[in-house]
This record gives structure tokens, C-alpha cells and sequence, in this order.
């Protein structure tokens, strides 16, 4: 399913573009994926991109993912059980060492595989491959989080056999996942033999691996490094493992180097009127439950397979085995249908607070369900965990956990499950001690995240395009100011977020350096920006950017701690040892920071020396040459004018108030054609600016683009597992590019929508300080309803302050007829006077 982006392909764009392309609208095959606006759905099995539909029918928590691999496991690309954090150490090794480079690599490990159903129908296996399918349908309900698959399969021997399957990972229960297995012989008799499985495939597949140095040096960093040796060391006894039930079957490991100990636990139960016989086997590496059924034709068999799974950095496999086991009991006493019950509810509080509408659309509005469900499998209950780039649906990037978290995931978290947000960002937390850490190994003060990580030690080999990147602070400094701005949560701020944002700001003002024959300019000098096609520059924009909002994020949380809540001050001030003069020092680097700018071409160049180097030129780069990373030495892409993802633009959307709608537009026409979008992080990021400029053709087949990154395979390595940023960027696409959504900071929210042409409408909703609101943009009005919460949301509507309240509907027109309200209005409030009339005002165009 793998195409290029339409629009790197053919980036016609503002500079003449009139429509978009049907195939950028929707690049799928819909007779194999025929359009449900509340399903992804397959109708053809096909073996030539099965890495892509593991990954985007891939189930999960957030803690526990299942890929989309087939029961019966022999038609695989990649087949993979993840456990969020559950990860293997090795020692990195560097051509030629250096002080404070990273020492000790990390990566996700494919945990023991519950998966595994195989059938055999007289004795002839199931294999989808080579299997006579008379009838095929998969589908991933996104309302219900069950992955189900319906197989009519006419054997060797011309006997009708169907095979029903469906698979779930709890919302509701953090460690269990449920299989369901059902086969029925349609107009024969014949022995049907079923053998449920559990299998260590992270050595059993061993022997396919590279050296770990070798795929360290591998050419795609983005794919996970592999073992040659055995990784999980088996601590399973038949005293202990062997006393279990007969229909629960087990297995504990200890990774043999980090120390991680992960231990599972199955229960099995058939249910048929056919006679059968059960039989299991246990080993080190596979377990199984054999079961032997004398089928006749319209008897059903059904397998139902229950298996919890849990992990730990010490705690003793025996410890966890007691933990399944309880997972376990309590689904038996509860019954399975209330799981599958419970599932329901929560997914339906889930688009309650979190469904983005787009009426009218159908093939889109699949998508951006698929995507939003997407986020939320990677995110839900990873509970203190960090969210890995792949979610829990592939092993690329290693499972590590990113910038991306912060600045495309956790926008949608904080805006629609600030539960989630919370757990995000406590991970974050959690990792303060190491980042100070490594702070003093970079010879500076305050704290400084790692690049890319696991255990909260950098990860990152390449420092250039790593560790370089001192941005991660900032952003997760930004994440965390939006999260208390949205929620008012100020117990996280006073025992958790404050703490980060001092330790960032100690980093940026020890980092940066005073020059003052500039009239005392604050310089940061040696980093790199999120676009790794630059690295180690003087003055990156975003880095600086970003680095003056933290530091004035860190000034006036100090700042208001002391006033309003002292006794948190006071602790605080202990706990960190501030020292009243750094919070002068912020404030002062923060109005001092550089911020670079060309007045003769009237942008901001990307760093000091960016518009110095010579321009790529983007349209004579054949196709079989992208993306650059993989087809260049990194020394040829560094001379040039040449961007790997937004960079600059990514600091006007972030920051844009620190920036004049000339100076976006000016921006956004240099960086644009020079911006070849090979990672998954831009479109989304270009789309919320072209639609901000004005650019609105330009905007939507930037969205496009991004809505089918993952399912449309747009760059190719969807089979390493789903895009996660990319996913929460659509949200944001959405809800910022179209909506018009800004986070003003202080409790202020703006909205300025730009509807694309030929959509009826786009509603989605925000919950700000407990309330939820419902925003229903249409061509000529906006529409804010309360669903949720007592609590009135002022916003600002293209320079007027508009407030809705509960029960109170509030329309307010964007084609100068003014602003409309439903019920009674609140007093006083924005745009309504103190008596209660409607003031009418002409809200001007957004152009």
C-alpha cells in the first residue's frame, strides 16, 4: 500500500495549485478496504503488505499490545506482543569514544507471543496463505476495541470449514487481553484439532538476528537493533508453574542484562456439544493446550483464551506469576461478557470527550477515527509510563519515547483525557534525577532529558542528531504549561511540574552565554532543532524560541507559587535549593534571547548561519533517492538549505504570538520548498500553518498527506508499527489548522476556524478546567455547546471575547451578520452586557 506523499510528490501548493488530487483525498483500495466510519475493514487477505496490516490492525492499552498478526502464525512479517518499558540493555559501541557519549543502548523486547491458535482440519493446517478462502473479512471496531476476523476455508479435501476469531486488550483491566476462537464444520464431519500456544519468538527467532553492533551501525535508524543472544533468561519451575491449573498455562523470564522480569499467565475453556479430549505441554519457551475435537457439521467449537501479562524492573517472576494468576481469577468470577461489556462503555466515554466529526466525509472521517483510536491504544494505560514513538505496535525506534510525546501526542491528551496527560507527564517526572545526571555529564547545571530513552539514560548514539537536540526540555516544559493552563491541576504543579520547569531553566541559562557588545544578546550556541538535516548550529530559532518560553514558563510558576500558594513555594524552594536571583536571571534571558532574522529577505533564518549554505534543490532529487537520510552521508545533507521536517514553522505554530501573521506567510513561502517532509512529523505541522496563511488548498493536502501516513503506508515503514506523532498531529491538524484552536496561555483559549472548501462542517471538543465544549465549525457560523461541567469557557473569536456557559448554545457568525445566543446568556460576560442583552458584533474574516 506503500505511495509517495502527493504532496512532496507534486508540491504544486500555493504556488498554483487549484484542487486537490483525488488520490490524496484517499489512496486506499476500497474494494479490499471498503470505507465505515466506525471501522477499518479488509476484505482480501493479502500477503504482500502484511507488516502494514499487522501494525495498523494492531490492538492495545497503551501498557500491552497485540500486532495484527494471524492466529495461526505462519504468514507473518513481523509478529510482535509488546509490553510498554519491557526492554533488553546492551552496551553501545562507538567507532571511536568520546566523553559523555552514551554508554548503554536500550530496546523494547517482543515479549512472549499469547497469540497463537493454530487449526488443523484432518490433519491438513490452516495456512491463509495457501488456503482455498472462500470468504475473508477483518475488522477493527473502533467502538468496541475488538479486532475480529471471519474465514470460510475450503480444505484439501473440499469440506467447508468457518473460523470465527476476535482478540481484545483491555481498557478497563491494564494486564489481561481475551481471545476467541470459533470453528464449525459446515457440511462434513471430520477431527479438528486445536493448539493453543505461547511462544518466546524474542529467542525462538533468534537465530534470524544481526550482531547487536552490527544493526547499530545498520542504515535506518529507525528500525529497532536485534539480539544474537538469548535475551530472556527462563525462570519457570515445574514446582511453581507446574501446580497451576491444567488449563492455565505459564511462562517468567528475567532479560539477561537490564534486569526486567515479565511473567504470563493463559487460561483456557472449550465449549462444545462435539466429543473431545484436552492435553497440555509445558517447556522452558512454549507452552500449549492441545484440545482434540471429533467434529460434526454445524456443532460450534469455541476457544476462549484469557491471558494477563505483567512486568517489573526487580520484582521476583514468582511475585508476578501471583499477579496474573489474581488477573485471571477475578475474569473467571466476573465472566468474560462483562469485559467485553466494560470495553464498550469505556470507548464510549472516549469518543464522548474525544470524537472529531467530519459530516459529509466519509473516507476521511474513517481515518481520522482510526487515527485518534490510534493515539488512544498507544496512551490509555500506559499509567506513569512514557508513550513510545510506536505506541505498543511495533518494535521501531527500539520502543524509546521521544520529543514527539510532548508536542504532537500530549496536545490531544490534555485537551480530551487530561487523566492520561497527567500520567504522561508524571513519567516525565520520574526521570528527573537521571536528567540531572546527565546534565553534569554535559557540563552544565539543571537537567537536561535524554534524546531518546527508555529508562530515562540516553539512548541517543548519534550525538549530532541527539543529544544535540537540548529542544526535548523545552518541550516537555511546554507540554507541561499547557496541561496546568487546561486543567488548573495546581497540585501537579506544586510537587511535579515546577521542579521540571526550574531544572529546565537552570539548563537554558547555564547553556546560553551574554555577548554583550550586542547590547547584552542571550546566545545559545552548539544544538540542534527538530529538523536533523541541520545539526549543531548557533541560534537555532525553535531551540531559542522555545528556550524563551521556558524561561519565562519557569519565572512566572516560581513567581506565582510565592504569591498565591507559599506554603508549595516554600517546599519547593527547599526541595530545589532556588535561589532567589535565578529567577531575575530567566526573566532577563528570556527578553534577552536572540531570535534571528534576515530583514533583507524579511524571514527568520533557521539559524545563524542557515541562509549561508547552499540550496538543495528538491524537484532534481529522483524519487529512488528519498528519503535523504537513508541515501546520503549526512556530511553532503549539512552543506545545504535543506529541511528534513518544520522546524521554523513548528515555532510559529507553537509560539505564534510571538510572531506577525507577514512574518508566518514570509516564513512559511521560504521553508516550505525546501522542506521534503521525510519525516512523519511535518504535514501535519505545515497543514495547521499553510491553513493559518491563508493557504487553504495547500493546508488540506498537507492533512491528506498525514491522515493516511499510517494507512495508506505513505513512508514506507508502517510495518515497524504505527506513527504515533503522526497520529496525534492529525488531532491537531484538525483541531488548531481547521478549528483554529490556539492555548494563549493563562487560562485564555482563542478560536479561529478556516473550514476547507467542500466540507459541511467540523465539530470536535476540548475539555478546559472539567468542562467539555463542543465547537461545531460551519462555512458561515461557530457553535459552542457545554457538554460536560458547571464551569463557564470564555474564548476569543477573532478579536472578541465570547463566553458559553451551561445550557446556554452559543452561535457566533464569522460572515459579519454577528453573534447569536440560545437560552440565557450569561452576566456579565464578553460580548454580553451586564443586563443580559446581546451585544452584536461583527466577527471579521479569518483571510
Amino acid at each position: 500500500m506503500s505511495t509517495l506523499d502527493p504532496v512532496v510528490a507534486d508540491r504544486q501548493a500555493h504556488h498554483g495549485a487549484s484542487h486537490v488530487a483525488p488520490e490524496a483525498i484517499d489512496p486506499l483500495d476500497r474494494s479490499r478496504f471498503p470505507i465505515d466510519e466506525w471501522k477499518l475493514v479488509e476484505t482480501r487477505f493479502d500477503a504482500t503488505d502484511l507488516g502494514v496490516t499487522e501494525s495498523i490492525f494492531s490492538v492495545g492499552n497503551g501498557y500491552l499490545g497485540l500486532r495484527g498478526n494471524y492466529e495461526e502464525s505462519r504468514d507473518f512479517d513481523a509478529n510482535g506482543t509488546f509490553l510498554n518499558g519491557f526492554h533488553e540493555t546492551w552496551p553501545i559501541q562507538h567507532a571511536e569514544e568520546a566523553f559523555g557519549f552514551a554508554k548503554v543502548g536500550q530496546t523494547i523486547v517482543n515479549a512472549p507471543d499469547a497469540k497463537i491458535i493454530r487449526l488443523y482440519v484432518d490433519d491438513e493446517p490452516l495456512e491463509l496463505s495457501t488456503a482455498d478462502l472462500v470468504d475473508y473479512r477483518r475488522t477493527l471496531d473502533l467502538r468496541t476495541g475488538v479486532l475480529s476476523r471471519h474465514v470460510l476455508w475450503r480444505t484439501p479435501s473440499g469440506k467447508r470449514v468457518q473460523v470465527d476469531s476476535t482478540r481484545m486488550v483491555s481498557f478497563t483491566q491494564r494486564h489481561l487481553a481475551v481471545m476467541t476462537f470459533e470453528v464449525t464444520l459446515l457440511d462434513s464431519s471430520a477431527p479438528v484439532a486445536i493448539s493453543s500456544q505461547v511462544l518466546n519468538r524474542q529467542d525462538a527467532d533468534r537465530g534470524a538476528a544481526v550482531d547487536i553492533a552490527e544493526a547499530a551501525q545498520a542504515l535506518d535508524p529507525r528500525k529497532a537493533e536485534r539480539f544474537a543472544q538469548r535475551v530472556l533468561i527462563s525462570e519457570t519451575e515445574d514446582f511453581v508453574d507446574g501446580d497451576l491449573p491444567d488449563d492455565r498455562l505459564s511462562l517468567r523470564y528475567k532479560c539477561a542484562e537490564s534486569g526486567m522480569t515479565i511473567a504470563l499467565a493463559a487460561d483456557h475453556h472449550l465449549e462444545t456439544n462435539n466429543e473431545h479430549s484436552a492435553a497440555y505441554e509445558r517447556s522452558d519457551d512454549i507452552v500449549k493446550a492441545i484440545y482434540r475435537v471429533n467434529a460434526r457439521p454445524g456443532e460450534k467449537i469455541k476457544l476462549t483464551k484469557t491471558v494477563s501479562y505483567h512486568t517489573a524492573k526487580v520484582v521476583p517472576t514468582r511475585e508476578l506469576l501471583d499477579r496474573c494468576a489474581r488477573t485471571l481469577d477475578r475474569v473467571k468470577h466476573e465472566g468474560i461478557a462483562q469485559h467485553f461489556d466494560d470495553q464498550e462503555a469505556w470507548l464510549d466515554a472516549f469518543w464522548k470527550r474525544s470524537d472529531v466529526e467530519v459530516p459529509g466525509q466519509p473516507a476521511i472521517q474513517q481515518a481520522v477515527r482510526w487515527n485518534l483510536f490510534a493515539i488512544n491504544q498507544a496512551s490509555a494505560r500506559a499509567d506513569g509510563i512514557g508513550i513510545p514513538a510506536k505506541g505498543v505496535t511495533g518494535s521501531g525506534y527500539g520502543g524509546h519515547f521521544f520529543w514527539d510525546t510532548e508536542i504532537y501526542v500530549m496536545p490531544f491528551l490534555t485537551y480530551t483525557s487530561p487523566g492520561a496527560a497527567r500520567n504522561a507527564l508524571r513519567f516525565r517526572h520520574s526521570l528527573l534525577e537521571s536528567s540531572r545526571r546527565r546534565a553534569r555529564q554535559l557540563a552544565q547545571k539543571g537537567a537536561l532529558f535524554a534524546w531518546r530513552t527508555i529508562n530515562g539514560e540516553e539512548a541517543s548514539a548519534y550525538y549530532a542528531a541527539g543529544t544535540a537536540q537540548y529542544h526535548i526540555d523545552a518541550d516537555i516544559s511546554y507540554a507541561l504549561s499547557q496541561y496546568v493552563g487546561a486543567t488548573g491541576d495546581y497540585e501537579f504543579l506544586d510537587h511535579q511540574a515546577i521542579d521540571i520547569f526550574v531544572e529546565t531553566a537552570r539548563l537554558w541559562y547555564d547553556l546560553g552565554f551574554w555577548r554583550n557588545e550586542e547590547g547584552s544578546a542571550f546566545h545559545i550556541h552548539g544544538v540542534t532543532g527538530p529538523d536533523e538535516y541541520t545539526t549543531v548550529v548557533n541560534d537555532n530559532l525553535y531551540t531559542n524560541v522555545m528556550a524563551r518560553f521556558n524561561l519565562r514558563r519557569a519565572a512566572e510558576a516560581v513567581s506565582f507559587l510565592q504569591e498565591h500558594r507559599p506554603e508549595a513555594y516554600r517546599s519547593m524552594a527547599q526541595r530545589v535549593r532556588l535561589d532567589e536571583d535565578e529567577v531575575y536571571n530567566w526573566a532577563r534571558a528570556a527578553e534577552a534571547m536572540t531570535i534571528p532574522f534576515d530583514e533583507h529577505l524579511g524571514i527568520h533564518p533557521q539559524d545563524a548561519h542557515f541562509l549561508e549554505r547552499e540550496m538543495w534543490d528538491l524537484g532534481k532529487t529522483p524519487v529512488e533517492k528519498r528519503p535523504l537520510l537513508l541515501n546520503y552521508h549526512p556530511l553532503v545533507i549539512y552543506r545545504f538549505q535543506v529541511l528534513k521536517q518544520a522546524d521554523v514553522v513548528l515555532a510559529l505554530f507553537l509560539q505564534g504570538e510571538d510572531f506577525t501573521m507577514e512574518q508566518k506567510k514570509a516564513d512559511f513561502d521560504y521553508y516550505d520548498p525546501i522542506t521534503t517532509g521525510d519525516s512523519t512529523l511535518s504535514a501535519v505541522v505545515q497543514a495547521i500553518i499553510a491553513a493559518e496563511v491563508g493557504y487553504h488548498d495547500l493546508a488540506l493536502r498537507y492533512f491528506h498527506a498525514a491522515l493516511f501516513v499510517d494507512l495508506a503506508d505513505r513512508h514506507a515503514n508502517t510495518s515497524d508499527g504505527v506513527h504515533v506523532a503522526s497520529t496525534g498531529g492529525v488531532w491537531s491538524a484538525l483541531v488548531s489548522g481547521f478549528g483554529g484552536f490556539r492555548d494563549l496561555g493563562a487560562g485564555r483559549w482563542s478560536l479561529d476556524p478556516r473550514l476547507p472548501d467542500g466540507w459541511d462542517e467540523l465539530t470536535f471538543r476540548l475539555t478546559l478546567r472539567g468542562t467539555r465544549v463542543r465547537v461545531c465549525v460551519r462555512a458561515d457560523d461557530l457553535e459552542l455547546t457545554i457538554e460536560d461541567g458547571t464551569r463557564p469557557l470564555t474564548f476569543e473569536i477573532r478579536g472578541e471575547k465570547v463566553t458559553v456557559a451551561p445550557d446556554n448554545e452559543v452561535v457566533v457568525a464569522l460572515d459579519g451578520h454577528g453573534a447569536r445566543i440560545s437560552g440565557e446568556p450569561p452576566n456579565p460576560v464578553g460580548m454580553y452586557r451586564a443586563d443580559g442583552t446581546v451585544i452584536t458584533a461583527t466577527v471579521p474574516s479569518g483571510d
